[in-house]
């Protein structure tokens, strides 16, 4: 019977997805959406930097998945320049114009070839100091390692091409422009296999070009790094003609070499240099022509060279000489001694210092850009740029939820939560982050359950930690070090990025992937082995560690033939997805007992499974994103099964969405929808509304960078990416409605989903929110939000009304601008003041969203005469949100649940109405005394009668504290304090809050009193 019904629901599952058709979805139906940055902002790998000359306190900075970044402040604040107009966000290389502050090229795709690199997308220009940027070809040339400006004549600029770092490429070498990047000549090639990495001119004889060539490639099992071809070349007419350098140079096996200049000594020229033998720092005194071994034996001059060896010189002193590797070096002898300095974080890739000033300078690190205007003695900080490259992302059942992942450059891992825990929380939310267990590469992910408990993992290593007392608890699975190990010669194969799975239908029973399955069910104390090998194992990829042929380099990057990702179904307990990085999928019904491969038959062999989805509505069906770049193929592969794998159907032809050159990291079934997916690439984000027949781009606010991860959770959309830290698309309930229908509709109002209480700083909400104001991704909306569309011949106002469950209307969001003044006073003799207030909205065609605070609008304003903000919250309940626009009504419920936090703290939905009715009493009270300030103040301009105007001062007296300050406090300022005594914590009132609010209410009945005599009188005597 159980068989027939999982059959029944695979032919439902096929049927409802053959019917869905391919559905492209006009994309203004959610265009409203925006992206939000929860952070960290604590900087991740920034591959080259550069400065003005001119204006000392103006930087920038290149990220190697973040894009293109500027100071004006030295370093205390940053800002991205790239965003909307870069393709990728690998920078290479970025150059200033000496000449021209103003022009800027930037050259694309990092040059430091970890197997996480982003190829290049050519080489991009500014003419306005980075406010627009135009892009100059050179599309396919790949990682371009130094591009620079000739001195005095911008339109002509030198680029060094890398190349391709996957396969060999004909775009290698150097090119020069002599038009501003109009047209490009390649001046120096080697071979496909063999492009340039770094230029310089030499200083006041520009026509003199160093060019360092350097033979460059990544595979998934090995860093290719040298050859007999390559080294260093010099041109002495602009480029046109060039000659290798040999004399006193290494001229047998040769990789990576950078240069370094400096205008103090035109004629000097240091070379550090990978070679085999005779690697080290090298010196020329006469312009190239002939070099001399300066250095050969600090080791830590060359270290790990295919990601490092980086020069540079003091412009105003040659001898002194920085080199950056895991450590900074420093020399003021040219080169034979060093030192090492401290920098704000190690693995150091580049340095810029001020020719004008040799003090001012800018440093760039796996931590990010640090300036130092005190030539290195102190930096500025990293954690104000939010370029974190995260592997992956997992999330709690807390409220408010948190994200885990792991940064590449830091050893921390992240823990961070999705909204600011409160009013108390710190300033920015985005820094609002603790560290988890395990290593830089991850994974981590908290106990399903219990969230107080987190899970990492490291190269092999399981690690479990107890956020209430921080201790982590350590387990290896096959206890062997791994460093230096060929694969063949390992117990077990563990990547470092080694996939862990926590079993969501049985939260003791953890899986780790080797070139096996393991699980244990004790937290790591005790592991099994479940599996065969899983992988495809080829034998020519084990037999030695890699790195070749001259420097050796095995940090786990490189093991190759081990499990990539592993997904245990949320439906069926037993019924396991495993993918390698070497290609195969395999499958498991029976917790392992047997294991069937279903790779399919058109994946090329040797790919890496990146990620699973195993469906959260089907059990025998499955999503994966393979990816094969590391192979030099960029064509995108996500597939789908529905039949445990027995078939497969590719979802990305290259054709249908996602383009033919976007590798796919990530894909994502919604829980809710059938048939919504969505997908992360190496460029972007998509969605798909009918099981992948089609895609189309998600990106809307989201910057260029790899998305590494997704999870859909509580109505958000959760992103990580490499280069850009986290990301939260809020509440895709439009995405979950839309369909082609709507275009259309003239309206129509989204479901709200059901919204928690929270309170965090109004910084983070208040009016900010009420505007639904989403033009800085950083900050999250406060309260409820209202998803709407509107069609394109939408006239009239448009409104918006909040309904309690009595029918009175809470708060109205509208089109129309609300007057500034009023034309009468309210009635002060009311019971309750019903200010409603009018938040404006948008009319503008397609989806919009708006943002209610779940507040009730505050007191009236004295000095703006309309509803304030920071209102009461509501108390919990079922609302009625009502659109009225076009001539159409439309409503929909919202259900405003409690803070768990909160409950668990003793709160009650009793105490938060109690609460309420307080508030609202004393906001009531708030207005009336506000208003009769107003009157009097209005009154007292009217010239009338000594004795008159006697009794108006008399009031005022009693309502107003006089603008001095610490001066005695009258009737409003007491009524104003009181007002905020209980309005921003969830709690019981307080019985003296209650007997005050009963005394000043008679204070003020008796001072309305007088007030109503006084317009009476006045009335009188001016008929």
């Amino acid at each position: 019977m159980k068989v027939e019904k999982a059959s029944l629901r695979v032919l439902a599952a096929l049927f409802v997805a053959s019917s869905l058709g391919a559905q492209s979805i006009d994309s203004a139906q959610f265009r409203g959406l925006r992206y939000r940055m929860v952070g960290p902002s604590r900087g991740g790998r920034v591959t080259t930097v550069t400065g003005v000359p001119q204006e000392p306190m103006t930087f920038y900075m290149g990220a190697s998945g973040g894009g293109v970044w500027k100071t004006t402040n030295a370093g205390i604040s940053w800002t991205n320049i790239s965003d909307g107009y870069f393709a990728t966000g690998s920078i290479g290389s970025i150059d200033v114009s000496d000449s021209d502050p103003n022009i800027i090229y930037v050259g694309t795709g990092s040059e430091g070839l970890r197997s996480n690199v982003s190829i290049g997308r050519g080489i991009y220009k500014s003419s306005d100091a980075g406010k627009t940027w135009t892009v100059l070809g050179l599309r396919d040339a790949g990682q371009i390692g130094s591009v620079v400006i000739h001195p005095t004549n911008p339109a002509i600029v030198y680029a060094a091409a890398v190349g391709n770092p996957f396969k060999p490429n004909p775009d290698r070498g150097v090119y020069r422009t002599r038009d501003g990047g109009r047209t490009w000549q390649k001046v120096l090639f080697i071979s496909d296999s063999t492009g340039a990495v770094d230029i310089e001119l030499q200083p006041g004889h520009p026509d003199v070009v160093y060019a360092a060539m350097w033979r460059a490639e990544r595979k998934p099992w090995t860093i290719i790094s040298g050859a007999n071809e390559g080294g260093v070349y010099k041109s002495s007419n602009g480029g046109d003609t060039w000659s290798r350098v040999t004399n006193g140079l290494p001229n047998a096996l040769v990789g990576k070499a950078d240069f370094a200049v400096s205008p103090s000594k035109p004629d000097r020229l240091y070379v550090l240099i990978e070679a085999k033998p005779g690697g080290g720092l090298y010196r020329s005194d006469d312009a190239g022509r002939s070099f001399t071994a300066v250095d050969t034996t600090t080791k830590g001059l060359i270290t790990r060279p295919f990601y490092y060896t980086n020069i540079d010189a003091d412009p105003n002193n040659a001898d002194i000489v920085y080199v950056g590797t895991e450590n900074y070096y420093k020399s003021v002898d040219g080169g034979r001694t060093w030192s090492t300095i401290n920098t704000p974080h190690g693995d150091n890739h580049d340095l810029w210092i001020n020719p004008r000033n040799s003090s001012i300078m800018i440093q760039s690190n796996d931590g990010g850009a640090n300036v130092s205007l005190d030539g290195g003695r102190s930096w500025s900080t990293q954690n104000n740029q939010p370029t974190a490259e995260i592997y992956q992302v997992y999330v709690d059942n807390q409220v408010p939820y948190r994200l885990y992942g792991a940064q590449q450059d830091n050893n921390n891992e992240l823990i961070i939560p999705s909204l600011p825990l409160g009013s108390k929380s710190l300033d920015d939310p985005i820094q609002n982050w603790t560290p988890g267990p395990g290593c830089e590469t991850g994974p981590v992910m908290p106990h399903p359950a219990n969230p107080d408990t987190v899970y990492g993992g490291c190269k092999g290593l399981f690690s479990r930690m107890s956020l209430r007392t921080g201790q982590e608890r350590q387990y290896w699975i096959g206890a062997q070090s791994l460093y230096g190990n060929p694969g063949k010669d390992l117990i077990y194969r563990f990547q470092r990025v080694a996939p862990i799975e926590v079993s969501l239908l049985d939260p003791r029973t953890v899986y780790a992937g080797s070139q096996y399955l393991h699980r244990t069910r004790d937290e790591g104390v005790t592991w099994e082995k479940i599996s065969q090998d899983l992988t495809w194992n080829p034998a020519n990829r084990q037999q030695r560690v890699s790195g070749e042929p001259i420097t050796i380099d095995v940090t786990g990057e490189e093991v190759y033939s081990t499990l990539y990702a592993i997904r245990e179904s949320p439906l069926k307990k037993g019924v396991i997805w495993t993918g390698s990085n070497d290609g195969p999928f395999h499958v498991t019904r029976d917790g392992g007992a047997t294991w069937k491969d279903v790779t399919p038959a058109g994946q090329p062999k040797g790919c890496r499974v990146q990620n699973i989805e195993p469906s959260p509505r089907r059990v025998a069906s499955a999503y994966y994103a393979v990816v094969c770049y590391l192979l030099g193929d960029f064509r995108p592969f996500l597939w789908r099964s529905d039949n445990y794998g027995a078939s497969w159907t590719l979802l990305t032809n290259g054709s249908n969405g996602i383009p033919a050159d976007q590798p796919t990291r990530v894909v994502r079934e919604d829980p809710e929808r059938e048939g919504l997916l969505y997908a992360g690439t190496e460029f972007g984000a998509y969605v798909s509304f009918d099981n992948g027949a089609r895609w189309q781009s998600l990106q809307l606010n989201l910057p260029v960078t790899p998305v590494t991860d997704m999870k859909v959770w509580r109505g958000d959309l959760v992103l990580s990416t490499q280069g850009r830290s986290f990301w939260i698309l809020d509440d895709i309930a439009p995405l979950r409605e839309l369909n082609d229908r709507m275009r259309s509709r003239t309206t129509h109002l989204f479901k709200p989903r059901d919204t928690y209480r929270l309170r965090y700083s109004s910084r983070f909400g208040g009016e900010e929110s009420t505007r639904g104001s989403t033009a800085d991704p950083q900050y999250p909306p406060r309260g409820a939000m209202i998803d709407y569309w509107l069609g394109a011949n939408t006239t009239g106002p448009v409104t918006i009304d909040i309904l309690n469950s009595s029918g009175e209307i809470v708060r109205t969001f509208s089109s129309e601008r609300a007057p500034q003044e009023r034309t009468s006073w309210p009635d002060l003799t009311a019971p309750t003041m019903a200010l409603t207030g009018t938040p404006p909205m948008s009319k503008t065609p397609g989806m919009n969203r708006a943002i209610w605070d779940l507040a009730y609008p505050g007191p009236w304003d004295t000095l703006s005469r309309r509803s304030g903000r920071d209102g009461p919250m509501v108390a919990p309940g079922t609302f009625t949100v009502r659109l009225t626009a076009n001539g159409v009504e439309e409503s929909r419920p919202l259900v405003v649940r409690a803070d768990p936090r909160a409950l668990r703290d003793g709160m009650t939905n009793e105490i938060l109405r109690e609460q309420l009715a307080h508030n609202l009493r004393v906001r009531d009270l708030t207005t009336k005394v506000n208003i009769a300030v107003a009157q009097l103040n209005a009154m007292a301009k009217n010239r009338g009668d000594a004795a008159l105007l006697g009794r108006l001062h008399a009031m005022q007296q009693l309502l107003i504290t006089p603008p001095i300050r610490y001066s005695e406090p009258a009737l409003q300022a007491h009524i104003q304090y009181l007002y905020s005594a209980a309005l921003s914590a969830d709690q019981k009132v307080g019985r003296d809050a209650q007997l005050r609010y009963a005394e000043l209410k008679r204070q003020l009945d008796s001072a309305l009193a007088q007030l109503r005599e006084l317009i009476r009188t006045q009335n009188a005597r001016s008929n």
